[in-house]
């Protein structure tokens, strides 16, 4: 090849990278990186590696939750009653600790409550075919209910030193176990959803649910695993939080639902089932973080987050629906 010859670059190399660059988890990055600086120059604190690491604790759980709800999204159900599940493992756990149960018991205790639970869920919603969304607003006040009678105005606490681990122990320097935990659970769930034939599943599920039965697929089975996952991570996440809380509140965790749920739609899952991706889910969640810290660092009350959470779940729901709309306007001026 000479030196004045240009290499040519197929089209489809030229198309797969300009679909990268103006996807949804490249804009994403890009907010993250805004983010993030425009915390270092609100707070001289933020950019101290203890204080990045204290930063991560504001989205390692809910991301937990999250990355099973965006399976449960894309298969075109959803999941309110997570943050019930937390609440009522973590009263299990510390129901268990009045009578002795160690750490591997209490581990086993919250993850088997969270499969229950999840179990129940996926009996409802698959077995007698209800909607997820009425089935789980009920369990989710009924879990939290039963963590309300058990413990009432009183809490649980006094945790053995090797539980407190899970949800304040360091696997080095400044990276918390809760870290190394999120990052290998993105990268579990990103293997689930887009490599193996469950995850293609999930998504035909979604788009389709009727063409995916006649296709073969046990859309009742998949739908039931998928509650199945949401339970086990919420229960996984009791236990972290419970850990890191060093108590047991029947309160813990209240409104956490909106919030994942925020984390997944944010991340790019689509709230009408069939698309989305888990990295997409990862950088929402780093995003929340970032902003939730930022916030706490410059003192903003917690109703302000609240309002701001509320409002970004709105946004990210209208947005591509006025975007759709919009373009199909300009589709028919030009055609006009």
């Amino acid at each position: 090849m000479s030196m004045t010859e240009t290499r040519h670059v197929p089209d489809r190399l030229h198309s797969r990278g300009h679909r990268a660059l103006r996807s949804w988890e490249s804009l994403l990055l890009v907010v993250a990186v805004a983010i993030f600086i425009a915390n270092s120059f609100a707070s001289p604190y933020f950019l101290d590696a203890w204080n990045l690491s204290d930063a991560t604790f504001n989205f390692t759980e809910k991301a937990l939750i999250a990355f099973a709800m965006a399976l449960v999204i894309i298969s075109g159900e959803i999941d309110l009653s997570v943050a019930s599940i937390i609440a009522l493992a973590s009263t299990a756990m510390g129901y268990a600790l009045q009578y002795g149960a160690g750490t591997p018991e209490l581990v086993a205790i919250g993850l088997g409550v969270g499969l229950l639970c999840g179990a129940f869920n996926g009996l409802l919603i698959t077995g007698l075919g209800l909607p997820s969304i009425v089935v789980t607003i009920g369990t989710m006040s009924l879990f939290r209910g039963l963590s309300y009678v058990v413990l009432g105005d009183k809490a649980f606490t006094g945790y053995p030193p090797g539980f407190a681990y899970f949800g304040q122990g360091y696997v080095f320097w400044v990276i918390s176990f809760e870290l190394v935990l999120f990052v290998v659970t993105a990268i579990l769930f990103g293997i689930l959803l887009h490599l193996t034939s469950f995850g293609r599943m999930v998504y035909a599920v979604g788009n389709n649910a009727t063409a995916a039965r006649f296709s073969g697929i046990r859309v009742g089975r998949v739908k039931f695993l998928l509650f199945l996952m949401t339970g086990v991570m919420s229960g996984l996440a009791a236990i972290c939080l419970t850990s890191r809380l060093g108590s047991t509140r029947p309160s813990i965790a209240f409104g956490w639902e909106l919030e994942v749920v925020t984390m997944a739609v944010l991340g790019g899952i689509n709230i009408l089932g069939g698309s989305g991706t888990i990295p997409g889910v990862v950088l929402a969640a780093i995003i929340m973080g970032l902003v939730t810290f930022g916030f706490g660092l410059m003192n903003v009350p917690g109703i302000v987050m609240s309002i701001f959470i509320g409002l970004l779940l709105i946004g990210v729901i209208a947005l591509p629906v006025l975007y759709t709309r919009l373009a199909r306007r300009m589709k028919k001026s030009e055609t006009a």
